[in-house]
């Protein structure tokens, strides 16, 4: 590689972003708009649904689960969701994720002081769990505003990452700059890594700008490392912008490639977490979701936010980004095209 001809294409393409006042413009108000929306909408008590975690660790605790569900059947408005450990369960529980924890193998359930509606679940369910004993649990609630943030951070990256790559290379390809730029002494690989840390580099940055912003005004939870943060937020721009480089690779029409953006974006923007939690939802959508980039983006920023997580302890994510990203970039690449022609 060339380090002056990849640093002018890379120093091209910023100029380029950045003289563009409207496009920058929108990548800064946009997320904005839709933090300060989501915190009047939500500034109430949430969800009316009450959420119950059953603790299923042993094969007998599974059954009993299923009789303990039965025996509750005729109580609405109550989701039960089956967790592995009593450790994870009360971790939502303190977080205020779900409202109440039954550990079936111990007769023993959870409650959390501290919660509106653990205090109500514990009263609806007085007769059935009168037989099991009574443990706490504390911890602050987390504002559904902090809860969101990742996601509305994470759609803003995924749309500038695959849009502000995908239709970039498609307007070169159809304006014959691609074709100009071929009969130059710049490679495949030069003009590709160009793009590639360019859209890195102004996606992080706004990002940072939107969130340091908003933070003043917000007040943003935070228990992590802003490092762990940052890291996993590059990662996942990074897979999005290589799965844009990939959608864009041969396309020569902007009609095509809209479509082809949208039907990439909108699957991740509904199933990935961004706008609500993925907790007891179909293990089939959960798979699909795991198939998502977003999904580990989003998931991992939020386990840094609100829990505190390090990168070894959201390592799943970080591989499935670092596998898709592998995937992508190689595929893109193979299938690059500097003409218009198929």
């Amino acid at each position: 590689m060339n380090i002056k001809r990849f640093y002018a294409v890379f120093k091209a393409r910023n100029i380029e972003f950045f003289r563009d006042r409207s496009s920058l413009g929108w990548n800064l108000i946009f997320p904005v708009l839709l933090l300060i929306g989501f915190s009047v909408i939500f500034s109430g008590d949430g969800r009316p649904a009450y959420k119950v975690g059953i603790i299923n660790s042993v094969t007998e605790g599974k059954a009993q689960a299923e009789s303990v569900q039965d025996s509750f059947k005729n109580i609405r408005f109550i989701d039960y969701i089956n967790y592995d450990t009593v450790e994870l369960a009360n971790k939502k529980l303190s977080h205020h994720t779900i409202d109440l924890v039954i550990d079936v193998s111990t007769s023993q359930y959870w409650v959390n002081n501290e919660s509106s509606k653990s205090y109500l679940v514990e009263k609806i369910l007085n007769v059935p769990l009168k037989n099991y004993i009574r443990l706490e649990t504390v911890g602050k609630e987390i504002r559904y505003i902090d809860w969101v943030l990742p996601g509305i951070l994470g759609m803003n990256m995924m749309f500038s990452c695959l849009f502000g790559v995908g239709y970039v290379i498609v307007r070169y390809r159809k304006n014959a700059v691609l074709k100009r730029l071929k009969a130059t002494p710049l490679s495949a690989f030069e003009f590709v890594s160009a793009q590639l840390l360019s859209r890195l580099f102004i996606v992080i940055f706004i990002s940072t700008v939107v969130y340091s912003g908003c933070n003043f005004l917000f007040d943003f939870l935070m228990i992590g490392s802003y490092f762990d943060l940052i890291i996993i937020g590059m990662l996942g721009a990074f897979c999005l912008i290589s799965l844009g480089l990939l959608v864009a690779s041969r396309s020569k029409s902007e009609e095509l490639i809209g479509g082809l953006l949208n039907l990439t974006s909108w699957p991740m923007m509904m199933l990935s977490g961004v706008w609500f939690s993925l907790e007891g939802a179909p293990s089939a959508l959960k798979t699909v979701a795991d198939f998502l980039p977003l999904t580990h983006l989003v998931a991992g920023a939020r386990q840094i936010i609100t829990e505190g997580a390090t990168l070894g302890d959201i390592s799943y994510h970080v591989t499935s980004l670092l596998v898709m990203s592998a995937i992508f970039l190689s595929l893109g690449a193979y299938f690059f095209s500097w003409n218009t022609e198929r």
